[in-house]
């Protein structure tokens, strides 16, 4: 196969949670655990960071990356979901994994895959590990795919974990209150390794004190960091918190003996996207008119991004909206400003959520506006209508705004 039709398979033979929901998801560690002692556990053959949480965990992940790459090191970085290539989830120092790569991999590999009926992220996890492994790197960012306790990635030791924040968000998976997503969030946290956690309620700090205790683990509230801030290209005010819980790992890790001068953590900060690649994170695409988008898609998120983009400057804001299916609609729609011109359009995955039914939920909130056959035509519609002056926003889910990237 070739690596279009490797990517074929994988994404026909396997489940995927981001395109099939729940079908796909896999409350078990067994597999994981069996392919890496058949990849004779490479997870063992590199330092790593694991970083989880809600909100904030892809940025933060990318923030790290460009900070340890300032800094001289050889930097692997694992996340998910992609936007436009599947080679987005493992890069070294910024570029993206090799297609022949890939496709040597799932070739040699094949049959194992078919045989343990291995979820896609599974394999890609095994595929990422390898790949650090045998490039040798210095250190991996690892981000926590779905949940924590129980997400595939969750078979390496780290130098540190980090859990970002704890939002309502795959209530199915991991409990319907904050408490018990804490919990499930919390089970990254492993024997003797400190653990830095962002923001907080009395409920989840708890739930992180308690853990962090019967690990050993010494716990570091991001929240509280007293040390100079430096700013990021990073814009969206939300990543005000991510960038502390960045300085506060950067602080532990200097502590263990990474050598991380003020200069990188400088640069690093200031050239995110550039050192890393990361996209969709309050990104500008244009200017007049401007065009914001951003892959926010819960409730928690999405208050930081409408707050943000009602400071704006216009004289009409378009909104290009689409969401997938398993969003509780009556606690995110509410976050959207009524005096807006609305495009509603479902993102091209089998998750999505037919447009009518957004619509009509959408009015239901006096949100106005149309209804489009694809995303694409949506956007096409906004930046057609709107002037100069106005503002068009582009989000709802992270495959709407990888339509439009």
């Amino acid at each position: 196969m070739n690596y279009s039709e490797t990517l074929d398979w994988m994404f026909s033979q396997l489940p995927m949670y981001q395109r099939q929901g729940s079908s796909a998801y896999k409350a078990d560690l067994h597999n994981t655990i069996q392919l890496a002692k058949y990849l004779q556990n490479p997870e063992t053959k590199f330092k790593s960071i694991h970083v989880g949480g809600t909100n904030g965990k892809g940025s933060t992940s990318h923030m790290l990356a460009s900070v340890l790459q300032k800094a001289g090191y050889k930097v692997g970085l694992y996340t998910s979901p992609h936007l436009k290539d599947f080679r987005e989830r493992i890069k070294i120092d910024g570029v993206e994994i090799e297609e022949d790569y890939v496709v040597d991999f799932i070739e040699q590999h094949k049959a194992y895959f078919e045989e343990n009926q291995l979820s896609f992220f599974e394999m890609t996890v095994g595929l990422a590990f390898e790949y650090f492994a045998t490039s040798k790197v210095d250190i991996a960012i690892i981000e926590v795919g779905l949940g924590g306790r129980l997400d595939s990635t969750n078979i390496i030791v780290p130098e540190v974990s980090i859990i970002t924040n704890i939002g309502l968000d795959h209530v199915k998976f991991l409990g319907d209150t904050l408490e018990k997503i804490a919990n499930e969030k919390a089970g990254i946290i492993k024997e003797n390794v400190p653990v830095v956690v962002g923001r907080t309620t009395v409920d989840t700090k708890k739930v992180f004190e308690n853990k962090a205790a019967s690990c050993s683990s010494v716990l570091y509230n991001a929240s509280g960091y007293a040390g100079f801030l430096y700013s990021s290209d990073l814009k969206g005010e939300y990543q005000n918190e991510n960038i502390k819980t960045t300085l506060q790992t950067i602080s532990v890790l200097k502590d263990q003996g990474w050598l991380i001068s003020e200069l990188a953590i400088q640069n690093g900060l200031a050239n995110v996207s550039k050192t890393t690649g990361l996209l969709g994170r309050w990104q500008v695409l244009q200017q007049r008119p401007k065009v914001i988008c951003d892959t926010a898609h819960n409730e928690d998120g999405l208050t930081y991004v409408m707050r943000q983009l009602l400071k704006e400057e216009y004289d009409s804001l378009h909104i290009v909206l689409g969401v997938v299916n398993d969003k509780d609609l009556s606690k995110i729609l509410t976050l959207f400003p009524t005096e807006a011109q609305y495009y509603f359009a479902k993102p091209d995955i089998s998750r999505g959520l037919e447009v009518e039914e957004l619509e009509k939920n959408a009015k239901k909130n006096n949100l106005i506006g149309e209804r489009f056959s694809s995303v694409k035509k949506a956007y096409k519609a906004a930046l057609q209508r709107a002037t100069e002056r106005d503002v068009v926003y582009v989000g709802g889910s992270t495959f709407v705004v990888a339509e439009i990237i």
